[in-house]
C-alpha cells in the first residue's frame, strides 16, 4: 500500500470508528442520542398519571388529576379516580396487581370526571395484569378495560 492509500485508510478509519461506536452504544429503554440508559420505572413507589382508559365503548383521556400510587411498604394503593380520592389494599406479584375494595371520598364533580370514576371503580376487587414498557404502565383488567399510565412529574 503506497503512502496515498495509507492516508486514505487512516482518514476513513478516523471517520468510521466513532460512527460505528455511536451506533452500537444505544440499548433498550434508552432515549436515542442521550448516551444513558433510562431504567423503567417500578410499578410500586411510582406516582402514575392515568393517560387513557380503553373499554368496549371506546377510549377516553381523563383529566391530569387522575392518578394512582402503589406503596410496597404498606400494601396499599391510593390516588384520585377523577373526582374522588381513594385508598385500598394492593398486592403486586408475578405481573399481577390485586386490588381490594376501595374507600373513597364522596364528592360530586363534572359528568366526564364521574364517568371516568365509574369506569375505574369497575377494576377494583379483581386482579389486573400489568406490564411496563417504554415508561408506560399498562393495566389489563378481567373485564377487558385497558388503563395506560405514565409517571407523574
Amino acid at each position: 500500500m503506497d503512502r496515498h492509500q495509507q492516508r486514505k485508510a487512516l482518514v476513513a478509519a478516523a471517520v468510521l470508528v466513532p460512527l460505528v461506536a455511536a451506533c452500537g452504544s444505544e440499548h433498550a429503554g434508552q432515549r436515542p442520542g442521550s448516551g444513558t440508559v433510562s431504567p423503567e420505572p417500578q410499578v410500586t413507589g411510582t406516582d402514575w398519571r392515568i393517560e387513557s382508559i380503553t373499554t368496549p365503548a371506546g377510549t377516553e383521556h381523563p383529566a391530569g388529576t387522575t392518578h394512582l400510587r402503589l406503596d410496597p411498604a404498606s400494601g396499599k394503593a391510593g390516588g384520585r379516580l377523577g373526582c374522588n380520592h381513594f385508598s385500598t389494599t394492593a398486592t403486586v406479584r408475578d405481573g399481577h396487581i390485586t386490588l381490594g375494595s376501595p374507600t373513597t371520598t364522596r364528592m360530586m364533580c363534572d359528568a366526564s370526571l364521574m364517568r371516568t370514576e365509574r369506569t375505574l371503580l369497575g377494576v377494583f376487587n379483581s386482579a389486573l395484569k400489568y406490564r411496563i414498557q417504554h415508561g408506560t404502565l399498562t393495566l389489563t383488567c378481567v373485564n377487558g378495560t385497558i388503563i395506560q399510565a405514565v409517571p407523574r412529574k
